[in-house]
């Protein structure tokens, strides 16, 4: 059985040169991606913001229904094709995408800091990134010496990724690049006995694979994470779960890998992902996670 912590963990994401969290608040982020700036709905700021006097190159106005839908309102010097940002070594086209996201996590950017540490000793790592979307995450991990599997469902989203990857300069390094059902994808990997160090898994609460397969998280996680379990082993050393825009909580996620991965020993932390605001230092919850590590 593995050992749960007891303690919630917080990671932050702080201000970058590329990045920040400008300003929050009524319910609205004020961010800054490279030299433009940009307005989000963002429910969970409930206090008031430190301005009220954001200048932005865009806005996302969100719909009248909770579907999640909405357009952008954008000025005429946001380029429509994207522009160019930096993570470390890795460079990617940040864009104003239909779903209100820049193709692009920011707060993801302690996780790729933890698997770089959990890593550091192993040689060429195997590595999977479930749910891989534009490639940052991937190529964040593969600069630092893994080998990865980066699997998503959308094709323009991996092509996306395989874009980033020459912008980046990183088209020969050895990345698998798969167009395929997270899940199925993961079923198969176990059933061909294959064997991971580390797996991302970043899964949406609803989506859909390339053959329409339907993904909802509440009925089909559990079984994913069942799977990725059998594809590490005592040599492994992490996985980690991110959970966005759903009524659970991290202590849930938790337990679930508690059971699913309790043959492997090692060390259950949870807690939650936040950006750290500009302005005032406020932190800004973004996500739930669980992580494991041997």
């Amino acid at each position: 059985m593995a050992e749960t912590s007891a303690a919630p963990i917080l990671m932050i994401s702080d201000p970058r040169s590329d990045y920040a969290l400008v300003d929050s608040g009524h319910g609205r982020k004020l961010e800054r991606y490279g030299k433009y700036h940009f307005i989000r709905p963002e429910p969970q700021a409930m206090w008031a913001p430190a301005s009220d006097d954001w200048q932005a190159d865009g806005e996302f106005i969100p719909a009248s229904d909770d579907d999640g839908g909405g357009r952008w309102h954008l000025g005429k010097n946001v380029p429509a094709e994207g522009w160019q940002m930096d993570w470390e070594e890795v460079r990617f086209t940040a864009q104003c995408t239909p779903f209100r996201h820049l193709a692009y996590f920011p707060d993801m950017d302690p996780v790729w800091r933890w698997f770089r540490g959990n890593l550091q000793d192993v040689e060429s790592p195997q590595m999977m990134n479930l749910f891989g979307y534009t490639g940052v995450g991937t190529l964040a991990l593969s600069a630092a010496g893994a080998n990865l599997v980066h699997v998503d469902a959308s094709k323009k989203s991996v092509t996306a990724a395989r874009d980033n990857a020459a912008l980046s300069g990183m088209t020969d390094r050895p990345i698998r690049w798969i167009i395929d059902d997270a899940a199925k994808f993961s079923a198969r990997e176990v059933r061909r006995e294959r064997r991971y160090d580390a797996i991302l898994m970043d899964p949406p609460k609803y989506g859909r694979g390339p053959d329409g397969e339907i993904w909802r998280l509440e009925e089909h996680l559990a079984g994913l994470v069942e799977n990725c379990g059998k594809l590490l082993d005592g040599d492994s050393r992490c996985l980690f779960l991110t959970v966005y825009a759903v009524r659970m909580s991290a202590l849930a996620l938790g337990s679930l890998l508690n059971e699913k991965l309790a043959h492997l020993g090692g060390t259950i932390e949870v807690g939650e992902l936040a950006v750290r605001e500009e302005a005032r230092g406020m932190l800004l919850p973004t996500a739930i996670f669980a992580r494991w590590s041997a």
